[in-house]
């Protein structure tokens, strides 16, 4: 089955919004995994906009040996105050997998992928630092990428891409998922052919979920967090976990 990664990122903006400790984002991981899920993700920025460091160790704690761990981030994105970054917290925590993302600042949330061979040689010895550490690694990639640039990630040591579904959402709220949907399904296959398994996320819902799932055969891992921490508070987040769960079925 597609493992379901959980991003807790929503609830520590609400906690951050009163400056205090509730929601207590460990508790929301502990109710994650109790429903079912098989991973929680996190992107800690040097922003501090939600996710913070001291988060990132704490779940390390709860999450060694129950679930996967993905920690998602720039890895270009350089130490600022309390954010020591992404490498440096890769090496304190040591997680399943790291997502490399490309984003910055000024960007709400990830909206774009790596342009891998463009970035190909700056994330050659950050991907072997992380292989040493013993993450995988995944690149935040658009559908529109071919065989030959998967096959230079391979080379460099990514084992896994992670499809932006930004674009196959809004068109599947459009009622026009057709083109956005055979984009994805053709990156996936190129990326299989160079032998990386395939996960996918942003603005994944319980409606547009099982028409994709069903569109990509051998989808690794969906992480799904802003939708998700939304329908949950209408029906409760073990519910919610639970409802994925049974569409990832």
């Amino acid at each position: 089955m597609t493992l379901l990664s959980v991003n807790l990122n929503k609830i520590a903006v609400l906690r951050n919004s009163r400056g205090d400790t509730e929601p207590d984002i460990c508790q929301a991981a502990r109710t994650c995994i109790e429903a079912g899920c098989g991973g929680i993700t996190v992107h800690p920025r040097p922003d501090l906009r939600h996710v913070r460091p001291d988060d990132v160790r704490a779940l390390s704690t709860l999450l060694r040996g129950r679930v996967e761990y993905n920690i998602e981030g720039n890895p270009f994105a350089g130490p600022r105050g309390a954010y020591p970054g992404l490498l440096a917290l890769a090496r304190e925590v040591r997680p399943t997998q790291v997502t490399l993302v490309p984003d910055s600042d000024g960007q709400i949330t990830s909206d774009h992928g790596f342009d891998i061979l463009r970035d190909i040689e700056r994330l050659r010895p950050l991907v072997a630092e992380l292989c040493e550490l013993g993450c995988r690694v995944s690149l935040f990639v658009d559908a529109d990428n071919t065989t030959r640039a998967f096959e230079q990630a391979a080379a460099i040591g990514v084992q896994r891409i992670e499809i932006y579904t930004g674009p196959y959402a809004r068109a599947f709220a459009e009622d026009a998922p057709g083109l956005a949907l055979e984009a994805c399904v053709t990156t996936a296959r190129c990326a299989q052919q160079a032998g990386l398994a395939v996960n996918a996320g942003h603005d994944l819902s319980q409606k547009n979920l099982g028409t994709f799932k069903a569109a990509i055969p051998g989808l690794a891992e969906v992480s799904i967090g802003h939708a998700l921490i939304g329908e949950a508070l209408y029906e409760g987040l073990a519910v919610t976990v639970r409802n994925y769960l049974q569409i990832l079925r």
